[in-house]
């Protein structure tokens, strides 16, 4: 039996956290860490019972990115081949991205080239303390492609230029003040306040959460004209007329839990 690369715990109120476990070198991907976390998302995303999803490192280190290992072996790769495992590796950002449930990324160490895509990719990226950021692709003579589309969203073009040519390091205050990290925590705050963001997340409807990723995937490069905005009403009057919405104001009324929270 292969080896398992990613943990799977789940909790009573529907949290799934899924943790990289090589941290022998640093939560590093290859070509079956990649295939197992995109596997383990789609199922996720997939599943009635999970609500909120939370990803995380295994030991110091969130993840390395890419296996140096992994790398040598695709330097000897066809054309073909190469492409495949680029592909691969677009998908599990895409796969992240897209997922229709809430992510939170537990940062809790390094995250460097692909880690820095991962936490680009979540909805909401909280950081110990002593977390540090980096896109060293180029000091490898390569180029941090499958993940800049989110990081370049997150951090902008002006600030992408200059992480994606020095291959700096940031520390995890820095990195907050980009917009790649929403907060910044003490070590031993992590687990409580990723609790916490996930408590808050499970107050929300699941399909107002699905629906609220989408819109602003819709209108983010977008520019509010006429269609736009009658595009957002007809949205918003589908969204009304939901049994989530219909049960949402009537617990709202009633000052009673609504009825995914309870």
């Amino acid at each position: 039996m292969a080896e398992r690369l990613v943990r799977v715990a789940d909790s009573a109120s529907g949290v799934r956290k899924l943790t990289l476990d090589r941290p022998e070198i640093h939560n590093a991907f290859d070509e079956a860490l990649i295939a197992e976390l995109t596997a383990e998302l789609v199922a996720a995303g997939a599943a009635d019972t999970v609500r909120v999803v939370i990803l995380t490192g295994e030991g110091a280190s969130f993840s390395a990115g890419a296996d140096i290992s992994w790398m040598r072996r695709a330097a000897g790769y066809d054309e073909a081949r190469n492409l495949d495992d680029a592909r691969a590796l677009a998908r599990l950002m895409m796969t992240l991205d897209r997922l229709p449930k809430p992510v939170i990324a537990r940062i809790n160490g390094a995250a460097i080239g692909g880690g820095v895509g991962l936490v680009a990719c979540a909805d909401i990226a909280i950081a110990a303390a002593n977390a540090v950021f980096a896109t060293t692709e180029v000091r490898l003579g390569i180029v941090p492609a499958a993940i800049s589309p989110f990081v370049v969203r997150a951090v902008g073009p002006r600030w992408a230029r200059r992480l994606f040519l020095t291959g700096e390091r940031l520390d995890a205050c820095t990195a907050a003040s980009l917009g790649l990290v929403h907060e910044v925590v003490d070590v031993d705050a992590l687990d409580q306040r990723v609790a916490e963001m996930a408590a808050d997340l499970l107050r929300g409807g699941p399909a107002a959460q699905a629906n609220a990723k989408a819109l602003i995937d819709d209108v983010a490069t977008t520019a509010p004209d006429d269609a736009l905005m009658d595009a957002m009403a007809q949205r918003i009057a589908r969204v009304r007329a939901t049994t989530e919405a219909r049960e949402g104001l009537d617990a709202f009324l009633a000052k009673r839990p609504p009825a995914w929270r309870s």
